[in-house]
């Protein structure tokens, strides 16, 4: 039979329990870090017509190919 968790019983024992658990610092926490989304936004942007139609005469995926140059325009790939 396993022998239950100790329990002060004595004004000694529950003194340094008390004791203890008043002066043991909480540790400390995690520092934040900040993550960036990697989803998509949805944006409404105006833009010429002419650059509009220049992505879009490739067929689909143009608002991806919009996206692409504009990553490359800010230096983020």
């Amino acid at each position: 039979m396993a022998r239950p968790p100790h329990r002060p019983t004595s004004a000694r024992d529950k003194a340094e329990a008390a004791f203890k658990s008043a002066t043991t610092r909480p540790a400390e926490p995690l520092p934040r870090t900040t993550t960036i989304p990697t989803g998509k936004e949805l944006v409404s942007l105006r833009i010429d017509r002419d650059v509009l139609a220049h992505f879009q005469d490739d067929g689909p995926g143009w608002q991806e190919r919009i996206n692409a140059a504009l990553r490359e325009a800010a230096g983020l790939d």
